[in-house]
């Protein structure tokens, strides 16, 4: 005979609300991208800036109803996420795998993070470039591909470098990943890699930094400052450089970013320094918050 629980009823009430509002999030995470392209407000520094991607939406959402606000248990939240990942949503599938990559909440298994990253790349991997859910599927390819490039026994995967290239380059290439174009452009620099070429890793490079990618500015902004490889625009260069400098303040890049700025300001002239500062401040309204 089956007893009837108040609280399981509850429980199961709370978890089915729970999965349609995390996932009523991403027509939110959706909208933010062209919100920050088109409203000056929206570019401007905040303590706290909205999230910019349904990833962000889904590890916020979801550490929301992990806390006290939320009330849902460590073992309601798995459940409710594997409820919605039965179902393929990419959302779900995303936050498990953050959970086990990083062990929040649960203990920290790379075999099961690679396995959800895994799950979301095969079976997304040609949604539109510009779908709600491009963001976390563009992501998971290079999630995947960092457990390539250095190999992931548990899962008896072996590193595989041909294989991480080529998923990070759909990507930056498919997906237009700013994050993807940034390290792309890094490979065209690396002997071991994709063979020095300055052109290429440039052009790479200025695509994300035209998304904002913050270092991808600062390595462009050098190259372009100083002609390494590139014909030298040091105008343009220290422009990039000035936004590079700006957007990562208290970050983990921060000391190398205002070391090459700052080297590239004491050498430059101070009609170069004007006119790299006014320009910065014209393309920083051009480019999405971050």
């Amino acid at each position: 005979m089956r007893t009837f629980s108040a609280s399981g009823a509850r429980t199961g009430s709370n978890r089915q609300f729970f999965i349609s509002a995390l996932f009523a999030m991403l027509a939110l995470s959706a909208a933010m991208p062209a919100r920050a392209q088109t409203d000056p407000e929206a570019a401007a520094p905040s303590a706290a800036p909205a999230p910019q991607s349904a990833a962000d939406v889904a590890s916020q959402f979801s550490n929301l109803l992990g806390g006290a606000e939320g009330g849902v248990s460590s073992a309601d939240m798995i459940a409710i996420l594997e409820d919605a990942a039965k179902n393929g949503q990419p959302l779900a599938l995303w936050r498990l795998g953050e959970m086990y990559e990083k062990g929040l909440g649960v203990k920290q298994d790379q075999a099961r993070a690679f396995s959800y990253y895994s799950r979301i790349a095969n079976d997304n991997a040609n949604t539109p470039p510009r779908s709600i859910e491009a963001d976390i599927v563009a992501r998971s390819f290079v999630k995947i591909g960092d457990y390539y490039r250095v190999g992931l026994p548990s899962a008896g995967i072996s590193a595989n470098q041909k294989q991480f290239r080529a998923l990070l380059l759909h990507a930056a290439s498919y997906f237009g990943n700013a994050d993807a174009q940034y390290r792309v452009g890094l490979l065209y620099l690396d002997s071991k890699e994709l063979g020095v070429n300055p052109l290429q890793s440039a052009r790479w490079f200025s695509l994300a930094a035209h998304k904002g990618q913050a270092s991808a500015q600062a390595v462009l902004g050098d190259m372009l400052f100083n002609g390494s490889g590139i014909a030298a625009k040091p105008v343009e260069g220290l422009m990039w450089l000035t936004l590079a400098q700006r957007a990562t303040i208290g970050s983990k890049d921060e000391v190398w970013v205002n070391e090459l700025a700052t080297r590239a300001m004491s050498v430059a002239t101070p009609d170069q320094r004007k006119a790299a500062i006014d320009a910065a401040d014209m393309v920083r309204q051009q480019i999405p918050a971050k």
